[in-house]
């Protein structure tokens, strides 16, 4: 099953990283401890909504846009069969939009190009979904895959 920590977690560390800031600086300006704020981006943590905000703000980001980019790698999910349900005992065939996967339990797809899934299922009740926003120069890649 999908954790919402964890998607949250995903796209706060891929904003600060793509800022190229370290989780000090941000956790400076959003004015949450370093050692919280990693739990945080590693869904170990679930902030409150005005932490998250605080976080957004310190980022630069709208709390509007971290919620649609985490709604819209959740949607993806949810198209997967077995990720937001439990699996069944008989394989399942592959969406369309599968990518080769590079070990038995992990299957990428991308939605329109913008963000790349890969989905570890570890049990039949829990999944590991990490979200990557899709630069411009691999969504001919990754579509194509």
């Amino acid at each position: 099953m999908v954790l919402l920590r964890r998607v949250i977690g995903d796209a706060l560390r891929a904003r600060r990283q793509g800022q190229q800031r370290t989780l000090r600086e941000v956790s400076t300006a959003a004015n949450v401890s370093l050692g919280y704020l990693s739990e945080i981006e590693r869904g170990q943590k679930e902030p409150s909504s005005e932490l998250l905000a605080a976080i957004c703000d310190a980022l630069g980001a709208r709390l509007s846009e971290l919620l649609r980019e985490v709604s819209d790698t959740v949607a993806l999910a949810e198209q997967l069969p077995g990720v937001l349900v439990p699996m069944q005992d008989e394989p399942t065939p592959a969406p369309v939009a599968v990518r080769k996967p590079t070990n038995r339990n992990v299957r990428q797809v991308s939605s329109d190009g913008k963000v790349a899934v890969s989905v570890r299922q570890e049990s039949p009740l829990k999944a590991t979904l990490r979200s990557t926003r899709v630069r411009p120069a691999e969504r001919d890649v990754v579509c194509a895959a």
